[in-house]
């Protein structure tokens, strides 16, 4: 039985977005405790942090709600320095909630990524999908991404940002052909997710609900 769950993000704690939609799947009787990769920086240190073009780009939130893009080499030195922190105890587990491919990070004590439980689930939950529709926050992430699908199943891509004022009806609706949709980043909400779903008339998975899904496992 877990008596403790430090969630790590990429963003600034707290995380008011995303934690407590997560912790409703947990017991209450769970410590949870949070850990951002960009805790400490100022902007203007956050700023030096976007992505060179041979770098991928991962989003994220800062402490005021604002998006930032930070470059996924200087954040995997980061979150690796985080988990390295971890207690290697059976009873605390330590989760890094981004669906970005961090497939070479790893921790002392119990650990998931939050990747490794959407993409593996996706791939469980839509086999026989024919069409795959991926919701990504940014445009370059299209060829970026990592998503396990079959060779014979066609991904078709809608860009909306979990973040920004961007039109998720739209969304929806560019991807309605699809058998399924997967909504691929830890910070979209369930009210996005209700609005593509609205408006594709497809079922529609949202990444947070399967981590917390599989997180309710361990308790």
């Amino acid at each position: 039985m877990l008596d403790r769950i430090t969630f790590i993000t990429l963003g600034q704690t707290p995380r008011s977005d995303i934690i407590p939609e997560v912790a409703n799947a947990l017991s209450e009787h769970v410590d949870i405790n949070e850990l951002g990769a960009l805790d400490g920086l100022s902007h203007d240190e956050i700023r030096k942090l976007y992505p060179e073009p041979d770098d991928k780009a991962l989003v994220t939130r800062l402490r005021d709600g604002t998006q930032t893009v930070i470059g996924k080499r200087w954040l995997e030195l980061r979150l690796q320095s985080l988990l390295d922190r971890m207690p290697a105890k059976s009873k605390q587990l330590s989760v890094l909630l981004c669906t970005g491919d961090f497939s070479s990070l790893s921790a002392p004590g119990l650990y998931i990524d939050a990747q490794h439980l959407v993409d593996h689930g996706v791939k469980a939950l839509c086999y026989t999908a024919k069409s795959i529709g991926l919701v990504l926050p940014l445009r370059r992430q299209i060829d970026e991404h990592h998503c396990i699908v079959s060779p014979d199943q066609k991904l078709l891509h809608a860009v909306a940002s979990p973040y920004l004022a961007d039109d998720f009806t739209e969304a929806g609706r560019s991807l309605s052909d699809c058998d399924i949709i997967v909504m691929h980043c830890m910070g979209y909400t369930s009210s996005q997710r209700e609005t593509v779903a609205a408006s594709s008339g497809r079922p529609v998975l949202l990444s947070r609900k399967l981590v917390a899904a599989g997180l309710s496992q361990f308790l």
